[in-house]
């Protein structure tokens, strides 16, 4: 039995897989924004998993930020509570077993690598677009890391081939100007509509007012897939995969992906390309899907 936790912003969800990818149970309490309380949430959920359903399984962990390979602790979590604590350590130590911890994007890429909507692909681009923009990179149905453990870390590069209203960019919370993240994120696209036409509207608002017609919240979506297929081309120039899916809230809007096939060529150093972009098989089920994932199945 695997067991992925996928540890969200409100949300932490826990859920049991079989060795064929169904799901035994599935539990979810509210994220705790105190790490004490954190860590207590997930090893709750765990052992009630294990208690409904009589066994013990591996456990895997989809987070925020990463945990560096240098001091083992978190860092980069939007999650701040997590940052520069031994978080996977004392999640051993309550659990009395090996845990194994991936970002949340990671956690999406091999969900959907495995049996989601890359299934097939051999060089799999994942991202998510949501609160915050992450990204991850698989490989033969492997996650590739890398020496730092920053691969598929799209969302703090700046954007590509800004124009010159987009220079410098937003300040982001890295401390840099113009990542990725304060664009095609959720919070990027509202922010955008506001400088743009003084309304502050929530990212779901925006997308809704354009389906209805409304002029400014149509150019303001414009604007956004315009940067999104220009963010896009810059990974398929530099690692060609077979398939991007793309995950988090706005990988919800139908409409983006024809746009996104008109848009993304304009900047691809080739005659033509035959990337297909996707949105994720399993939705809000891939992190969770992914953690348990990271253990294989025996």
């Amino acid at each position: 039995m695997q067991i992925g936790v996928d540890f969200g912003g409100t949300k932490i969800e826990a859920a049991a897989l079989d060795a064929d990818g169904g799901f035994l149970a599935r539990l979810r309490d509210p994220t705790p924004r105190n790490y004490d309380a954190a860590l207590a949430t997930v090893v709750r959920l765990v052992a009630r998993i294990e208690r409904d359903l009589g066994r013990t399984g591996s456990v895997g962990l989809a987070v925020p930020g990463s945990v560096s390979p240098t001091t083992g602790r978190m860092r980069n979590a939007n999650s701040t509570w997590l940052n520069d604590r031994p978080f996977r350590e004392d999640l051993e130590a309550a659990l009395r077993r090996p845990v194994r911890l991936a970002n949340d994007a990671n956690c999406l890429a091999l969900s959907e690598a495995v049996d989601g909507a890359a299934t097939g692909g051999r060089v799999v681009f994942a991202v998510i677009v949501g609160t915050g923009c992450g990204g991850a990179l698989v490989v033969d149905g492997r996650l590739i890391g890398g020496r730092n453990g920053l691969t598929g870390e799209w969302g703090h590069v700046g954007l590509p081939w800004p124009t010159t209203a987009e220079m410098p960019g937003p300040a982001c919370w890295c401390g840099l100007n113009g990542c990725l993240e304060t664009w095609i994120s959720g919070t990027g696209l509202q922010r955008d509509h506001a400088t743009v036409t003084g309304r502050t509207l929530a990212a779901e608002a925006i997308v809704a007012a354009a389906d209805a017609g409304d002029a400014a919240a149509t150019a303001s979506l414009d604007r956004y897939t315009d940067r999104l297929g220009r963010a896009l081309a810059m990974v398929v120039n530099l690692v060609d995969p077979d398939v991007v899916v793309m995950g988090g809230g706005l990988s919800n809007i139908a409409g983006l992906y024809p746009r996104l096939s008109e848009r993304v060529p304009r900047h691809v150093f080739a005659d033509g390309i035959d990337t297909r972009i996707v949105p994720a098989r399993w939705g809000d089920s891939s992190g969770v899907r992914g953690a348990a994932r990271l253990w294989p199945v025996d």
